[in-house]
């Protein structure tokens, strides 16, 4: 097995768990947080979609788009207002489907490619980039677990009896 193929069987598994993850989540605590400052489970499933589109247009095209515009403005400011769940669960199994195409066309030879950032001071290869985007995933995962822990005492885990 090579990198990309281990990267698409990984892919594949990480979004079948996020996306059961984050169904659990209770519609009408869409807008709900821990604490102020803190993303909302609503914008939590947002920034997870859009992370992996700008992630992927880094690896894949070298555009750094999503950075120049994120970076500056701030998280809260490029996410928006979310307003279903629904919407925003469609959206990630959009962009997972658009990565692992894109993922499955990019050549092997391509994946220690590096990518390169002069403003954000950053030089990472193309597989560590698509990577990134499994790991990112897992972390709100988690986090979307532990907002459902403290909110009605249950657990969201995919692995949960």
């Amino acid at each position: 097995m090579d990198i990309k193929e281990l990267f698409i069987i990984q892919k594949q598994n990480e979004h079948k768990g996020t996306i059961e993850v984050y169904s659990k989540i209770p519609r009408e605590h869409l807008h709900w947080r821990p604490a102020d400052g803190m993303l909302t489970f609503g914008q939590l499933a947002r920034h997870v979609w859009m992370s992996e589109q700008g992630q992927r247009h880094i690896a894949v095209d070298g555009d750094w788009s999503y950075y120049e515009t994120r970076i500056p403005q701030g998280l809260f400011a490029i996410l928006g207002e979310v307003l279903s769940l629904e919407d925003e669960l469609e959206q990630m199994r959009r962009v997972n489907q658009e990565t692992l195409r894109a993922a499955q066309a990019l050549p092997l030879e391509r994946w220690d490619d590096v990518r390169s950032s002069a403003r954000w001071d950053m030089r990472l290869p193309v597989g560590v980039v698509l990577f990134r985007i499994i790991e990112h995933h897992v972390h709100h995962r988690a986090q979307v677990g532990t907002y459902m822990r403290l909110l009605t005492g249950q657990r969201a885990s995919p692995y949960a009896l």
